[in-house]
Parts: structure tokens; sequence; C-alpha cells
């Protein structure tokens, strides 16, 4: 197989005529044979290859397993030689092209009308449009249309749904534009012209019944038969989870069993690690099991737990709206004229929204994405940053994210199982020496021998080797040094204690007897038990008397006699870096399950190494006739999932999530596709095939768990600074309608006018933007932050009130001392509301965006006392420039123009006051607010 930076290939790539030894190898052609008849057999595939192409996948696999490599041919109407022109063409109008449905990426204009279905923005939408029937369509002729209000609330639905629109189309068309430049091919015999050629073929147009050429390095196309294999070895990590490769055959299983792990069936998206084969094209495209899990993550997705939250909370405030709303329409009616009762009771809605929301949450977001993808991030689906953030469970993949990914020699044991040089050093000429192809635990050998390689192998050469071969399960190499022969072998510890007669014990050769053979039998038992692969050493020397030039020849009938030098364990180890990452991550209140589909004592050695609870492993069968509550119960006491299936995976997922737990997953196999998309925030690394990738929400550039802890912290900063402007806003907007209320049962005139009621909103607003640059204190990421309704109703009532008393010191202020108390003067009623209004919400900002002193934290410490909280630079310019806004407004001619007065400089004494007054009462229900229900923001 090979992978092309260039156009596809088609049908006029250069073919190749197999030659003899290919020819040799087909069990079901004699010489001379000619090719049959194209016509009869077209209508049998016909007849018969509907079954095939049915749905029903796993019987197809079933019958072909347990068929003969011919009978295998029949099922899908096939032939030893290939499929001709005819038939590949009919059948691809039947089966369709070699590819599996991935989701496909709507046009832009879709995806920017998916992101207006945000309900704070559907919200913004919908007072727009009354807006505009009221100050538009509505209005007073004499005065025109006011198209102000309107084009404000649609600037803010633009600017918010555009920032989200272009961040998430932009990741995709990059994922998109990489995927395009691979193309992939197989080696595919076919008739042409009668006569079978072997080339290079499109993988899209492989169709079942197509014979492929299997060697080391390719990828399998589809699901496919073996019919003919030499030492073929696969991995299939990312559709099992097993590290090591399995071996294949072509013989037909005896009894049906789980496709997946019959040696004779082969699936798309596994590669060949060593040896080859050749394989019978079973099923294509969505029909494979790699296209099966495709189509199960094609469904909409389940609500995540962002979505759920802003969902809790758009209610809450929707609910309190409906309320409030209808209450300041039918005050003002009653007291006032009814038109501008509507007005003011459609900006009282404008008020109490918090209609930046979207707009401070994309900024919040985007910034968080740009500051991740710094520390090697990449955020697919904005939302998700807030998904990690509130993240309290990380279920995991084992292999690549735990352990290293790579197979390494854990130990070299004498007969006594202590560690021994010398075998390593035989283990490594083994190694070394042979000519085939080496396999994953031959490079660990080497790796293992390090700088004493060219010492250890220096002394020898090579004579002759008998490669392995999965009949015996060994492989040998004879080497020389001076007269002495030795043969090596290397291979299972079963085979190679059929062939040993004698073990080497600290230097001595001694019988083996059968007692030594038990307890060699419970060492290997005891390591596997450990999750290690056990191999064994042994030698043979052979003295011999030839002179320079004479050929020497070994055969299999050399391995006997042999003396038994030790053994080799191997495992996939533990990353350096996990377990401090895991101790990290448990520290910030995240609880980390490894689910897997690898052998379940490999995953209990692992997790073990790595400070995980490995106590108690279930297995996936385990999890089959559980309910959901159930399973829920099951993981809340189990950290370690094994032999887990795709759909198994998923479904542990789905029932955390069912249990109250926001749950994110990391992987990076076919197999671990459902569980991707079912999971709060599907995690997955650059390296992951495409289907893992497309089905995530967030990419690691580094499959590292310190990379991901970095998200999660950068994911709780993000949501601190958002849930900052919702508490903030939701409770001064609740205080500004209350004290609406109160003025507008008690007052002659409008105690706001409704334009500048809009105009204070979006200052205030836009220097809210200025948030996704605000520090946040350690304690507010300490752990998992989620949206909660109920804390920010507690919120909205205790802290918003507060607001309200000193408006209503204000309407005093100016009723009595200033003397605004009539129609005529209401102009410097509204001008004084509107200076105290602005500076006192702005200002109380820097009090409720974190428990601690407010203002401390730019000057340190204060004596012994918890430290302050420093703001942001850009959130105290912006909060600045509001309150010089809000106090030079009424002293300007635009100011003149919106119904404001200048204001009497005695009123500024009297506001300063009402400020310090305030800032101190809201320190003091902080500190009580804190005390009773232990959280702030």
């Amino acid at each position: 197989m090979t992978f092309r930076i260039d156009p596809t290939p088609t049908d006029q790539t250069p073919i190749i005529s197999p030659g003899p030894e290919a020819a040799a190898t087909r069990t079901d052609v004699r010489p001379g044979t000619p090719p049959r008849p194209e016509t009869p057999r077209r209508a049998r595939t016909a007849r018969r290859s509907r079954t095939a192409a049915a749905p029903a996948d796993t019987r197809l696999l079933t019958q072909a397993m347990t068929a003969t490599p011919k009978a295998a041919l029949r099922l899908v109407d096939a032939d030893r030689h290939g499929l001709t022109p005819d038939e590949v063409a009919e059948r691809l109008d039947r089966f369709g092209t070699n590819e599996v449905r991935h989701s496909r990426r709507l046009p832009p204009i879709l995806q920017y009308l998916r992101t207006l279905a945000n309900p704070f923005i559907l919200i913004l939408i919908g007072l727009a449009s009354i807006m505009f029937v009221t100050d538009v369509v509505l209005a007073d002729p004499a005065e025109g249309p006011d198209f102000t209000g309107v084009i404000t609330i649609s600037i803010m639905v633009l600017v918010s749904s555009g920032l989200r629109f272009w961040q998430e189309y932009r990741s995709g068309r990059a994922a998109d534009e990489l995927a395009a430049l691979v193309s992939t091919t197989a080696a595919v015999t076919r008739l042409v012209g009668g006569v079978p050629v072997t080339g290079e073929r499109p993988i899209e147009q492989i169709v079942p019944g197509d014979i492929v050429e299997l060697a080391a390095g390719d990828m399998l196309p589809a699901d496919v038969r073996l019919i003919r294999t030499k030492d073929l070895q696969v991995n299939q990590a990312m559709l099992t989870g097993e590290a090591l490769p399995v071996e294949k055959r072509a013989e037909a299983a005896p009894d049906p069993s789980d496709p997946l792990q019959a040696e004779n069936l082969g699936f798309m998206g596994t590669s060949v690690v060593s040896g080859s084969g050749t394989a019978l094209v079973l099923q294509t495209g969505d029909r494979t099991a790699f296209g099966g899990l495709a189509a199960s993550i094609q469904s909409a997705r389940p609500q995540t737990a962002f979505d759920r939250g802003i969902s809790k909370v758009t209610w809450t405030l929707i609910r309190f709206m409906a309320v409030v709303v209808p209450a300041v329409f039918i005050i003002n009616g009653l007291t006032k004229d009814w038109g501008s009762a509507f007005l003011f009771a459609v900006v009282t809605a404008v008020g109490l929204t918090p209609e930046m929301l979207p707009l401070v949450v994309t900024a919040n977001l985007a910034k968080g994405a740009q500051l991740m993808a710094k520390r090697r991030v990449i955020v697919k689906r904005l939302p998700a940053i807030q998904d990690l953030g509130a993240m309290d469970v990380l279920a995991t993949d084992k292999t690549g994210t735990l352990t290293e990914d790579r197979i390494v020699l854990e130990r070299h044991l004498d007969t006594a199982g202590r560690s021994s040089d010398r075998t390593l050093g035989w283990a490594t000429a083994n190694a070394h020496f042979q000519t085939g192809l080496r396999n994953l635990l031959d490079e660990a050998i080497l790796r293992a021998a390090g700088d004493d390689l060219d010492r250890t192998v220096g002394r020898f050469q090579l004579v002759d080797e008998m490669p392995f071969d999965f009949a015996r399960r060994r492989m040998s190499v004879v080497v020389a040094d001076r007269d002495l022969h030795t043969v090596v072998t290397k291979g299972a510890v079963e085979e190679i204690l059929k062939i040993a007669e004698w073990e080497l014990v600290r230097g001595e050769r001694r019988p083996l007897s059968d007692e030594r053979r038990s307890e060699i039998d419970a060492l290997v038992a005891e390591q596997n038990a450990l999750g290690m692969r056990v191999l064994g050493v042994a030698i043979r020397e052979v003295p011999v008397d030839g002179g320079q030039g004479d050929v020497f020849e070994y055969a299999v009938t050399d391995e006997r006699e042999m003396t038994l030098v030790g053994l080799l364990t191997f495992l996939d180890p533990p990353k350096s870096s996990a377990k401090p990452a895991l101790r990290s991550l448990a520290a910030h209140g995240i609880d980390v399950k490894v689910i897997t589909g690898d052998n379940p004592l490999v995953a209990a050695t692992v997790c073990r190494e790595v400070g995980i609870d490995a106590t108690h492993v279930v297995l996936g069968e385990e999890t089959e006739g559980l309910t959901l509550e159930e399973l829920g119960e099951l993981a809340e006491r189990t950290h370690v999932f094994a032999k887990a299936n795709p759909a198994q995976k998923a479904r542990i997922i789905e029932a955390m999530r069912e249990h109250g737990h926001t749950v994110g997953y990391l992987g990076d196999g076919i197999n671990d596709a459902p569980a991707l998309r079912t999971a709060d925030v599907g995690i997955s690394v650059d390296t992951a095939v495409d289907i893992a990738k497309e089905s995530a929400d967030i990419i690691l550039l580094e499959k590292d768990l310190t990379v991901l802890e970095d998200g999660v912290i950068e994911g709780r900063r993000t949501f601190v600074n958002t849930m900052k402007y919702l508490k903030m806003t939701a409770s001064s907007n609740f205080g500004n309608v209350f004290s609406v209320l109160v003025a507008s049962a008690m007052l002659p005139f409008l105690p706001m006018i409704p334009i500048v009621a809009l105009i204070q909103n979006l200052a205030y607003d836009l220097s809210m933007l200025t948030l996704a640059w605000d520090r946040v204190d350690r304690e507010q990421v300490r752990k998992p932050r989620v949206w909660e309704a109920d804390s920010l109703a507690k919120f909205m009532v205790r802290i918003g009130p507060l607001s309200s008393i000193f408006d209503l010191t204000t309407y005093a202020l100016m009723w009595f001392v200033f003397a605004a108390n009539s129609p005529a003067h209401a102009a410097l009623f509204q001008s004084g509301w509107f200076i105290e209004s602005i500076i006192s919400q702005t200002l109380i900002v820097h009090l409720l965006r974190t428990r601690r002193l407010p203002f401390a934290g730019l000057f340190g410490r204060r004596g012994g006392g918890a430290p302050g909280s420093r703001p942001g630079t850009a959130l105290l310019i912006a909060t600045l420039a509001v309150c010089v806004f809000g106090l030079v407004l009424p002293f300007t001619g635009f100011g003149a123009t919106l119904g404001l007065v200048p204001l009497p400089w005695t009123y500024f004494p009297w506001l300063i006051g009402t400020l310090v007054a305030y800032c101190l009462v809201v320190e003091f229900a902080k500190r009580r607010f804190v005390r009773r229900f232990g959280v702030w923001i």
C-alpha cells in the first residue's frame, strides 16, 4: 500500500502481472486453466451478492470465518484470479464506492445559521423584532423612525454569531484540507483481458469480491477474509485497543465467535506489521466494522453539560422576565399612557436580558482557544472549552495516554527469576542477526541492548537462520565464534520448553527436570498476571571442524537438546509524566477512569503503576445486562474497564453522564469514536485516525495528560470569566428592574429615558468584553465548574436588590433635595439616576469579580490577611472609561439630544457618599453570602 500526495490514481495506474511465485500460491487454479466465461459469472454475482450487500454485516463475517478459503470465495461469488472490469463496474454501482460516511460539513450559510440557535441570541432577535415594530413601523410620523435600538441589538447578534462561526468554520476547513492531501491505494488482483494482474488502485474503487495482496506496512482497505498468510501479523489497536499485534491465519475457525477476535478476518483501518497475505474483500464502505462505527456517530449529538447549563440559566431568566416585564407594563400603563408603558417594558426586557452574553461568551471562548493553542491544544467546538472546565470525570484509553505506545523489554531474567545480562545478550544476538522483518519485540530487545549492542554481537558471524513460523512459534539464528557454532532460539515459552533439555543456572548447565519445568511455568504465570508478555531464550552449542569458506546449513530439526537461558518480559510501559499528571488532575477534582479494549491483566498492571486503583477490573461483557442506572453506580466504584468494545465504551460514558457527571473522553482509535461522540467533551490527538478526530471537540498536539491538564485550567478560567459577567449583569439588571418597578408605581414620569437605558446597558456590556482578559483567582479554578441556575438565582436575589437601596436613596435625593418632582423636571431626575446607576453598576464589578478584597491586589497583601485580587489591566481601563463616560454624557451635546441635562455640582458629594456606602454594603453582603453558601463566582 502506498500514500501519495498527488492526484488520485485512475484505472490507468500501471499494473504488474504476478510472477511465478504468486501464481504458485493459488490453491484453486490449475496450470493452463483458462479464465471462466464472464457472462454466467456476472449472472451469479447479481443473484448471490444481494445477501452479502445486506446491512447485517456480522452474519457475513461469521459465515466467512467458519468457511474454508474456497467456500469464502463462493460467499461473495469471487474468484482467486480476481474480478473482471464488468463485474467491478456492476458492484461499484450496487455497493457504492469504498468510502466511509463521515459527517458532511454543512455549507457555510447553514453553519452560520446554526450559530444563531443560541437561546440568548434568539431572545435578542425577538427583542430587536419588537423594537423594529415599535420604533420603526409604528413610529410617530412627526419624529420619524428610530433605528438606534434595532441597530444596536443587531450588531450584538452579528458580532457574537460571526466570531463563533468563523472560529469553527476555520477549524473544520483546515482539517478538510489536510485530509484532501492524502490518497491511499492497495494492491488489487483483477482479470484484465482474461489475465490476472495485480496493481495499485485507489481504495475507493475496491469492491466486495476483490482480491487484495497484503505486505508489511499496508493498511487493510476493507473487511476481508484471509485466504493465504505467511507469518502475517496485524496491528488492530485502533479497533480493539490491544497494543500487541495479533497473528493471522487462513484456516477456517472451528466455531463462530466474536468476529473481531477471529484469526482469519481483517478489518478496515488496521495495518500489517509483518509478513504477507492474500485477502478476499467481504465488505466495503459503510458495511465494514469501521463504517458501522462511523454510522453510529451520525445522529444528533446529545446535549453536553454546557448545553444543559446554559438552557437552565436561560429559562431562569425567561421565567423572571415573564413576571417582571408584564408588571412593568401594567404599572406604567395604569399610571401613565399605554404607548410609553409598552416601549418602556420592551426596554426593561432588554435591560433584564444579559444581551451581550453571547458576545462575551464568544470573546471568552475565542480568547481561551487562542491561549489553549499556545499550550498545544486545538479547539474545534468553542463551547467545549466550558465543558472541559466543568469536567469532573476523565475517561481515557490506556494505550498511548498512560503508556508510551511502544513495546519495551521490561525485564530479562535467568531461570530462577533474577535479572540476567546473559539472557539479554543471547536475545540481542537472536534479534540482531535475523534477516527477516523485525517485529516490535525484536526492536525492544535491541533498544534495551543500547550501547552494548556492538560489543555483544561483534564477536559473532551469522551462519544460518530458521525463520519464525506460526506452527512452531519461535525463530533461531546460528552464529559462529571461532570453531563454535551456537543455535540461539527465541519464542513462546511453552515452545522453547518443548525443545529444551537443560537449563543454565549461574553459568552452569543442569538437567531440566519436571519439577523445574513446573517452577518455570509458575514464574511465567506470575509475569503474565502482571500483564507481561513472556518469551523464552535457549541456546545449543555445536562444535565444528571446517575450513574457511565451508558452507553450513541448519534446519528446524537442529532446534533440539537446547539449554534454557532465561526469560524476556515485555510491556507497553507507563509514561513518566502519567503519574504526576494524574495526581494533579485529582487535585483539581477530576477522577480518571480507564476504559480500554486491551487485556485486563495488562490494564491493571499499568494502572497500578501510575496510581489508579485497579483492585476491581470490570470486563466490557459484564456491563451488557446492566441498566444505565446500575452501570452508573458500578462506574462510581470502578476505575478500570477492560476488554470493552466501542458500544460498551460509549454506554459506560452515557451511564456516568446520567449519574450526574460531566465526562470527558480521551481516545484516538476507530473504536473510540462512539465514546468521543457520547462524552460531554471528546478529546483526541493529532495522530489519531480521521474518524476519531472528526468525533472529537478538542485535539491535543501531544498525547499527554499534562497538556490536557493545561487545557482544563484554561477551560475553568474561561468559565469563571463568563460566569462573572452573567452573575454581575443578571444581579445588576435585577436590581435596576426592581428599582424601575418602585419608580413606575411612585413617579408621575418614566424614571429613565428608554434610549438612555439602552445606551447605559451597551456601554456597560462593552466594558464587560474585557473580562476575557481578566485575572482569575487560584481557588476559582481548583474544582470543576458547572453552570448552576440555582446559584445564579440566589446571587440575583441576594445581591441585586442592594443596588435598589441606593437607587431609592438617589430617587429621594433628586425628589427632595434637587426638587425634580414633576414632569417638567423629569430630565434632571433621569440624568441624576443615570449617573448614579451607570457608575455604581460599573464600579461594583470590581467587588463582584472576586471573593477576595477587590482592590488590595493592586498593592499586594494587606498585613497578614488573605491576598487581594488584582483585576486585569484591560478590565480596569474599560470600567474606568465607562465611569468617565457616564459622568460626562449629561454635559455634552449628544447627551442633550438624548434628553439628559447637566447636574449641579452640589450633586457630586452626594454621589460619592452613595457610592462609598454601596461598596461597603456589597462587601459585607459578599462575605455573608460566601459564609452561607461556600461559593461566590
